[in-house]
């Protein structure tokens, strides 16, 4: 369900006994009737409470979706799906001049040539390029130098022709700079299969490792490759195999199996190349494993106990490791112990817990360290020297932005490499010296046709919350724009498991603001923006409280003279889909629209039913409903339980047919349902893009036709035309 969308395809009608819906409501364009999804009972009962869900029959199977010849069932799904996107397509078909107006400029604001700043790793300078008119990556190198012959690793323009979805992840490259491992993914379920490329003669091997996580870790003898194999069912990472070429990987072998299904596992090496690392990860508990990667098949080593309670993360760096742990430490504090004394018992302090400061992360250095920080809701970059102990902050000198570490492969470099954006600052990418403290911009995203920072303000707000909580907004708007109520406003959030959504630039956001148009971010509880324990109170049996500061920051604006309910538009994914849908039960007056992208909107069911992707890793983010304290509470918010009998405002549902992280089903289950209790005559709209998963399309520019849909959505219900 986390962890960020549509193509209309051709209706078909079978003539199905007891059709969903009738040929006219279909065919008729001048009637432009809803298609009315068939009703069939299905009681679900669970601690004696009994509900009653008449769309279930709308899931199927991977099997029933990868069908050549779908059977009467999944026709009838599939028929229904179809009918609500010609649906959305004739009630937004005034709009589609618009919309290719919108597409034509965001796409038209993107650099089609580009590349990315080059970083030096093991003898090699890395970096990836597009060619204009082209939908994907080429990933190239350069040897020692940036004047050296390039050579072409991947290009994932040849590889994906005659596909209809294609992506490449978890590129490694082994020790000696001649084998390429990579993932491709092929369904838009994130199952990807491994292949091996000989980068001396170009020769792609024979080894095929299907159902897997994509990225692992090469042992030092460069034949040996660790990698993550999936549940076939659940699609949870659950082994850790090892690999080696010229074998066959039904031969692989197990070296480490996590039996818990709450945890997310991988494999990865260390910066220092001396470790093989397994890490395993719940909601609420971290735990690795460590092989010396001189040493393929020696037993990995775990490197402290297991807790039901203790978050940590590592890094290994000369004859120590670092840790930034949770023990004893809400917010996280750093610690250190020998590479050979790994247990907690021998853990000693660096860098002690801040009530008002969240450790978030480390970047090792041969003679610094740079601390990841979060502070006030803003990020910070501290640097420290190793050996003499003196530090400072780098500056950003903006109310609101993100700032992060990049790409930093190399131990023995002064330069840190780091990105930076706001609200109004594209994308940046320096280099900066931690002895001489001097700043180098290598690359700034390009805004074709131009774009002045200056032409825009950005604020940071704080709206008070019903329970006092100060809740912090990062707002931008062109200028001219005035605090009259009059003017459209799109406010954003996500709001779970502790994923903060910094103020970003987005160059496809301007076809807002350039038409009056204000976006806003509401860093609510759930989220990580003030420290651990602004996610605490935003999870399990406070998750009310992620709703609660939405509705709060939307009614703050509204006060302030932002926005008004007229022209006040809200819009959430995945996790921030279930928000929508929380919202728009609760205090549907509030908006004008609602974009609902992918959203987890079936809460009670989808915890019920460990046999769903992902479900049982959920547990603590949401609690299980066998548990009947939680069922009570998921049930007084899920947003499909509480659909009701009153006026919701104009809405745009998105889904992926083949998303394995919010299934179909969830979204369009609750659009039939808010079809058959709303009350009003509004807008409701459900976009499937029946060939792809969360993400929505792959490639560059395609994903963008999406955007323009729900961006002329918006407009035209704002009254902006062109």
């Amino acid at each position: 369900m986390k962890i960020p969308n549509h193509f209309l395809i051709s209706l078909t009608t079978l003539g199905l006994s007891g059709g969903i819906i009738s040929c006219n409501s279909i065919h008729k364009e001048q009637t432009m009737q809803a298609p009315k999804a068939e009703k069939e009972a299905k009681q679900l009962t669970l601690h004696g409470d009994t509900r009653t869900d008449d769309y279930y029959w709308m899931r199927l199977t991977d099997e029933q979706k990868n069908a050549e010849t779908p059977d009467a069932h999944t026709q009838k799904v599939i028929d229904y799906l179809d009918a609500e996107n010609e649906y959305t397509q004739k009630q937004l078909s005034h709009t589609e001049a618009l919309q290719d107006t919108l597409y034509q400029e965001i796409v038209g604001r993107i650099k089609q040539t580009d590349e990315s700043v080059p970083y030096f790793e093991n003898g090699y300078w890395y970096y990836t390029r597009y060619e204009e008119g082209k939908e994907y990556p080429i990933y190239c190198r350069k040897l020692k130098t940036l004047e050296a012959e390039e050579e072409v690793l991947l290009n994932v323009n040849e590889m994906a022709v005659g596909k209809n979805y294609y992506s490449v992840s978890g590129l490694e490259v082994s020790p000696d700079n001649k084998l390429l491992a990579f993932g491709v993914d092929t369904l838009s379920r994130r199952i990807y299969t491994i292949r091996f490329k000989n980068l001396e003669t170009g020769e792609v091997l024979s080894d095929e490792i299907p159902g897997t996580t994509a990225g692992g870790a090469w042992a030092n003898d460069n034949a040996h490759y660790f990698y993550t194999a999936k549940n076939e069912t659940t699609l949870l990472p659950e082994k850790i195999l090892r690999h080696r070429l010229g074998e066959a990987a039904s031969d692989d072998a197990i070296v480490y199996k996590e039996e818990d299904p709450s945890y997310y596992i991988g494999v990865y090496k260390s910066k220092s190349d001396k470790y093989v690392i397994i890490w395993n990860s719940s909601t609420l508990s971290s735990d690795f494993h460590i092989l010396n990667a001189d040493h393929p098949e020696d037993d990995f080593q775990q490197f402290t106990p297991r807790e039901e309670v203790h978050e940590y993360q590592i890094e290994h760096f000369e004859d120590k490791f670092y840790i930034v742990s949770n023990w004893e430490a809400k917010n996280f504090r750093l610690m250190e112990t020998a590479e050979k004394a790994t247990e907690k018992s021998q853990w000693k302090e660096v860098i002690a817990h801040r009530e008002d400061v969240l450790l978030e992360g480390i970047e090792i250095f041969k003679n610094h360290m740079v601390v990841d920080e979060r502070k006030n809701g803003l990020t910070q970059l501290r640097i420290i020297h190793q050996k003499t102990g003196e530090e400072h902050y780098l500056d950003f000198g903006e109310p609101a932005y993100t700032a992060y570490v990049s790409t930093n492969p190399e131990f023995a470099t002064e330069q840190l490499r780091f990105g930076y954006s706001s609200l109004t600052t594209p994308n940046s990418i320096y280099d900066y010296n931690m002895n001489s403290k001097e700043k180098v911009l290598k690359k700034r995203s390009e805004v074709i046709g131009g774009h002045n920072p200056e032409e825009y303000t950005t604020e940071r707000l704080y709206a008070t919350a019903r329970d006092g909580k100060k809740v912090p907004i990062s707002l931008v708007y062109k200028k001219g724009f005035e605090k009259n109520g009059q003017a459209p406003l799109l406010l954003y959030a996500y709001g779970s498991y502790g994923s903060t959504m910094d103020a970003y630039f987005s160059s496809a956001r301007l076809s807002l603001l350039d038409r009056g148009f204000a976006f806003a971010i509401a860093h609510i509880r759930g989220g990580q923006a003030l420290g651990r324990e602004w996610y605490e109170e935003g999870k399990m049996l406070k998750k009310k409280n992620t709703f609660y500061d939405y509705i709060d920051c939307s009614k703050f604006l509204i006060e302030q003279q932002y926005s008004n309910p007229e022209k006040l538009f809200a819009m959430g994914g995945s996790a921030g889909g279930l928000l929508m849908g929380a919202v728009v039960n609760m205090a549907p007056e509030l908006y004008r629209g609602v974009v609902a992208a992918v959203p987890f909107v079936d809460v009670i069911t989808t915890m019920s039913d460990p046999s769903i992707p992902l479900t049982t890793n959920e547990y603590d983010e949401w609690g299980n409903p066998e548990d009947k304290e939680y069922y009570e509470y998921m049930k007084t918010y899920s947003p499909y339980d509480n659909v009701s009998k009153q006026a919701y405002p104009n809405m745009l549902v998105t889904t992926g047919l083949f998303d394995s992280q919010v299934q179909y089903w969830e979204p369009a289950k609750w659009v039939a349902k808010l079809r058959e209790y709303k009350t009003d005559h509004n807008l409701l709209l459900m976009h499937t893009n029946m060939e792809a998963g969360h993400s929505g399309a792959s490639g560059r520019f395609k994903r963008y036709k999406e955007m323009a849909l729900e961006y002329a959505f918006m407009l035209d219900l704002a009254g902006i035309k062109q």
